[in-house]
């Protein structure tokens, strides 16, 4: 394994694989030491040009997402793994580099409850909220013994809850234990149930300190106080983060139609709302970027990193880009997801001849000269949504008509109160 060196090239690899790094560096795996070839579950892919890079000088640097290094993993072999990816086999070698998270202190490596704990606890992996009839299940089974809860934060782990979240509401259910511990583990789930089950086997053996391990059903209400945790880590209704996503041609009325909803939400009260409006995200949080497909892919998780920061705070965000990828409007999905919020996407599906009609810019008419290039619907490629909530022609309807239309999904489901629908009219003198 070569030493690291600032010359390594360095990459921030997908959350999951992140978290596979960490439980290689704390031994989690072992005998595993590295990652493993297509077929396995442990896999890392990065860009070919970097894994070309690091074949030549000894190594891939593995930072987190605030550039802090991790790891060196070697490469000793590769796949093909897409388009411009290649997928890395080698060994992983820890760096001093910490995570920062919220319980930091909480994960720790196998060895501190295999060589620390009595071998009589009891270990209960724990991937959600412990419900009362869980609680319940445990007390009949610890009598006097020691507990170890496990609890599983790794990408697509906690079932609806943060990470954090699920530590708070672990730590509030093992209160009511005598000798009870809670350590964290970033175990991401794998996409396979059968491969993700053996998985957390494994992970969950290398940290028992003996060999009884209890999987809790959870099955049945939370208790009060547990309730009480997911509700302020995931709140709903009208409480819960929201994004608004437009998507549509240059034209379709995406743009108007996000202006009306925001100043309707303005209006009625009630919620922070922010716009992400694609010409002003253009000209302060884009600027400088081209409208070449990269830069344009870019430019669209911008706007979605953003908005899930806006609803991650219980705000509602509205966004109207143009988002031809299908690809990047999943992202911006994903992130909103991620924080617990709310996603809900309109597809302003106004055809292409009545865009170029209403064009007052000339847009279309010089991009079909050749004088404006990747050009949405002319020369670069419209990818129409198969996923969207809600899909409409503006074609000869007033912006009232279908704004009324909106607001009927958005408090339909909850995210609104119904008041905002029938907004109070004021005479104006």
């Amino acid at each position: 394994m070569p030493d690291a060196a600032t010359s390594l090239p360095q990459y921030t690899p997908s959350p999951r694989e992140l978290d596979d790094v960490e439980l290689l560096r704390m031994g989690v795996l072992a005998p595993l030491d590295g990652f493993e070839g297509a077929d396995s579950d442990i896999t890392l892919v990065a860009p070919t040009e970097l894994v070309e890079a690091a074949q030549e000088l000894g190594g891939l640097e593995i930072t987190d997402p605030e550039q802090v290094p991790l790891a060196v993993v070697s490469v000793e072999d590769t796949y093909p793994a897409g388009e411009g990816m290649t997928g890395v086999v080698g060994e992983v070698r820890a760096l001093p580099g910490i995570i920062r998270r919220a319980f930091g202190d909480r994960y720790r490596a196998p060895s501190t409850s295999r060589t620390k704990m009595s071998p009589r606890t009891l270990t209960v992996p724990v991937d959600a909220p412990l419900t009362a009839s869980d609680l319940a299940t445990l007390a009949e089974l610890v009598d006097d013994r020691p507990v170890l809860f496990l609890v599983l934060t790794g990408d697509g782990s906690p079932r609806g809850l943060s990470p954090h979240g699920l530590i708070r509401a672990t730590v509030t259910a093992a209160a009511g234990f005598g000798d009870a511990h809670v350590i964290a583990v970033p175990a991401a789930a794998r996409a396979d149930e059968t491969g993700d089950l053996a998985f957390r086997r494994h992970v969950a053996a290398a940290y028992a300190p003996g060999h009884d391990i209890h999987w809790p059903k959870g099955e049945g209400p939370l208790t009060e106080e547990i309730a009480a945790v997911v509700e302020a880590d995931r709140p709903t209704g009208t409480d819960q983060g929201l994004v608004v996503f437009f998507t549509g041609l240059s034209g379709s009325g995406k743009s108007t139609l996000a202006h009306a909803l925001c100043d309707r939400l303005l209006e009625s009260g009630g919620r922070s709302v922010t716009l992400l409006d694609g010409d002003r995200v253009r000209r302060n949080l884009s600027k400088g970027l081209t409208f070449s497909r990269e830069d344009r892919e870019t430019n669209i998780e911008r706007i979605g990193w953003v908005a899930a920061e806006v609803a991650r705070h219980g705000g509602l965000a509205i966004c109207s880009p143009i988002a031809p990828f299908d690809r990047t409007r999943k992202a911006a999905r994903a992130m909103a997801e991620e924080v617990g919020a709310a996603f809900v996407l309109f597809h302003v599906a106004t055809p292409l001849e009545e865009c170029e009609r209403r064009d007052r810019k000339h847009l279309y008419a010089k991009a079909r000269r050749g004088e404006v290039t990747d050009f949405t619907g002319i020369s670069s490629p419209y990818e129409v949504p198969t996923d969207a909530d809600l899909a409409f022609d503006t074609t000869g309807r007033t912006v009232d008509d279908v704004l009324n239309e909106i607001l009927e999904l958005l408090t339909d489901r909850g995210w609104l109160p119904r008041e905002v629908r029938d907004p109070v009219v004021l005479a104006v003198p």
